[in-house]
């Protein structure tokens, strides 16, 4: 029996199985922007590169919007709503967890983030009534303790502080904006609502961005502009946002955000394979817990035939 066949028989829709493979690819693109973004912040400030990364990613997304769509779709898209969904949900879920990250440290921004399905699952479970089974619980266990496993011992010296809690804020607003952009911009296609919720994202940070040029700060500082640059800054603008965003959007569109949060816990996961490919070394607790993720993927989404 061929295996899509016996996945399919055992409790699994074919469109559940393509909609997952969606997701883990929106994943994969978002990872390759964590290796890009430790090249770049080497020359450039925090809130420089977010607003640039921002609006690089929103001007694509517009771009293959009204390409694929035609010019007539942005005189009727809700932009006032997308931008208050992008700026509350998407800008300061972002700027926040760059605080967390100046205040502490990568592993715990790392851990605030592997949390973000308790948030999506909040979500899912109060506004859109997801049916809770027992064999869900263990899911979103595995999915956690998974995370958790990927992060290795350092998350045992973590401590609950202002740091952790601008990262739980993060994932949260992150976490509802997705929902709200798929729930909150009825009528409009994926494309278009990641585009108007981008351009609230780009906007907030390009706002970030000016009022912290009148305080001198060095977050705000933007290097000489090579071509090196440039390749990273696209690979982590284009790719690690832009195609990842359309994608992710199209995720929780048809998984829901409390599944398809489960995926983000597998980042740290594609970040080590594209490390890997580069030379670095081979990560075995992040390969441990990635394999429990996708166990708890499978598991949280099972449904008897």
């Amino acid at each position: 029996m061929p295996f899509s066949k016996f996945l399919f028989n055992q409790g699994f829709k074919p469109n559940v199985v393509q909609s997952n493979f969606i997701c883990m690819i929106a994943i994969v693109f978002f990872a390759f922007g964590f290796p890009a973004l430790d090249v770049l912040l080497d020359d450039w400030g925090i809130i420089s590169i977010a607003a640039t990364r921002n609006v690089l990613a929103f001007i694509f997304i517009f771009l293959v919007w009204v390409f694929w769509e035609g010019f007539g779709v942005i005189f009727k898209a809700n932009w006032f709503r997308g931008f208050w969904i992008g700026s509350f949900g998407f800008g300061i879920g972002s700027l926040l967890l760059v605080i967390t990250q100046s205040l502490t440290s990568p592993v715990v921004a790392a851990l605030a983030a592997a949390l973000m399905p308790l948030a999506g699952l909040f979500l899912d479970v109060i506004f859109d009534k997801r049916q809770i089974t027992a064999l869900f619980i263990i899911g979103v266990i595995l999915v956690l303790l998974g995370g958790i496993i990927s992060l290795g011992f350092a998350v045992l010296n973590v401590k609950f502080g202002l740091g952790i809690f601008a990262g739980l804020c993060s994932v949260s607003t992150f976490a509802w904006g997705s929902r709200a952009t798929v729930k909150n911009l009825p009528g409009m296609t994926v494309l278009g609502q990641t585009a108007i919720t981008t351009f609230g994202m780009a906007s907030f940070c390009t706002i970030a961005y000016i009022i912290s040029l009148g305080f001198d700060t060095p977050a705000t500082r933007i290097p000489i502009i090579t071509f090196e640059g440039i390749i990273f800054m696209l690979i982590y603008s284009l790719v690690g946002l832009g195609i990842s965003q359309i994608l992710w959007i199209k995720a929780v569109k048809n998984l829901g955000i409390g599944i398809a949060s489960f995926h983000l816990n597998l980042t740290p996961f594609y970040v080590m394979l594209i490390m890997f490919s580069l030379g670095s070394g081979w990560q075995w607790n992040q390969t441990l817990g990635a394999l429990i993720i996708l166990l708890g993927v499978v598991f949280s989404q099972y449904k008897k035939a």
